[in-house]
């Protein structure tokens, strides 16, 4: 059993209402704008950290106020480099983080989780196989960018270069907490990335699709999509039952007029199931209405699932009628998959 405390993380404070604290302590304005910095440009994990505050000072936040830091539990390590990071929760619970090192590209990617299981179930998805416990919170999120990054700069000398919300859950039915992450994340008084290198994936719930249009985001949008028919899409998607392709279509089609932010397609390649040419027509069809790119991603074994993975051969031929149909195309040879780090493994195995 996990002890949670009673008291409230300083982090769901806005920068008025520490204000309104220190103004209650009798302390300068000022103090609210050092604390802020700690948090979340600095990453501190406690209040001990925060030297430029008295001792007195940091023993009444402590006293008031708690950081609900994540915790590193388990790392592995892939041969090809990959890093998955269990991390503990205040609850107790579990979720993975993924570092992807391109040294050769100078492109380090994390890929993050937004909730702790999953509710859609896809049937090709370890994560899909767990339920959903709970959303997490935006510094929950944040947490994993700063301890991932300090693990790729410590291990490969260099910054993250990019984040992707495609680890566990559905980042659309956590929507306001994803969105307060990305703006500290991006904010110039938090860890100031450039939401251009920031990619949210969502399985395809329309509705959220068109409010992140309406809310005028500046990150990179990826559709989960793995299938060019709804019939194919509904057996192995059931969210598709509710949001079929024409109405996913019409909706990342007013994203992309209102935002002009860059789209892309993630589809993983099934033996005998999507990967032929026909269903390649089936989806250079879908690439007509915006600009889009198709990435081809072999499928990672889970356990209980009976799906295989497409030939290469299989896979490059599909890739190429993509390309002749005038489909930027990528196709992705799956990483980590050794450590279940690849792309539909996350589920803490243990």
């Amino acid at each position: 059993m996990v002890a949670v405390s009673t008291k409230k993380d300083i982090r769901r404070l806005s920068l008025l209402e520490i204000a309104s604290v220190f103004k209650e302590l009798g302390e300068p304005k000022f103090r609210a704008n050092q604390v802020w910095e700690w948090l979340w440009k600095k990453g501190a994990r406690s209040f001990e950290e925060m030297t430029n505050l008295s001792k007195t000072l940091r023993e009444q936040l402590e006293s008031q106020f708690t950081i609900q830091a994540i915790q590193e539990d388990k790392v592995q390590r892939s041969h090809d480099g990959t890093i998955k990071t269990r991390f503990r929760l205040h609850d107790g619970h579990l979720i993975e983080s993924v570092l992807i090192p391109v040294p050769e590209d100078k492109r380090f990617t994390v890929c993050v989780s937004s909730q702790v299981g999953c509710s859609l179930t896809c049937k090709f998805c370890a994560t899909g196989q767990m339920k959903r416990v709970r959303n997490l919170d935006a510094a929950e999120i944040y947490d994993q960018v700063v301890q991932v990054n300090r693990q790729s700069e410590e291990t490969f000398g260099h910054p993250l270069t990019n984040i992707v919300y495609m680890g566990m859950g559905e980042p659309l039915l956590a929507y306001s907490n994803v969105l307060a992450s990305i703006e500290r994340i991006t904010a110039e008084d938090g860890l100031g990335m450039s939401p251009r290198r920031i990619t949210v994936s969502t399985a395809g719930i329309a509705k959220m699709i068109s409010k992140l249009a309406d809310d005028n985001v500046k990150f990179n949008l990826a559709l989960s999509l793995h299938a060019a028919d709804d019939e194919k899409r509904n057996e192995i998607m059931p969210i598709n039952e509710q949001n079929s392709l024409d109405i996913l279509m019409d909706s990342i089609a007013y994203f992309y007029r209102k935002t002009r932010n860059r789209i892309s397609f993630e589809y993983i390649a099934f033996q005998n199931f999507n990967d032929s040419i026909v269903d390649a027509a089936k989806l250079a069809k879908l690439c007509q209405r915006f600009p889009v790119r198709v990435n081809i991603i072999e499928y990672n074994p889970v356990e209980g699932v009976s799906f295989h993975k497409s030939s290469a051969d299989q896979i490059d031929r599909f890739a190429q009628f993509l390309v002749d149909e005038g489909v930027m195309v990528t196709v992705r040879r799956s990483r980590g998959k050794d450590i279940d780090a690849a792309c539909g493994q996350l589920a803490n195995k243990e």
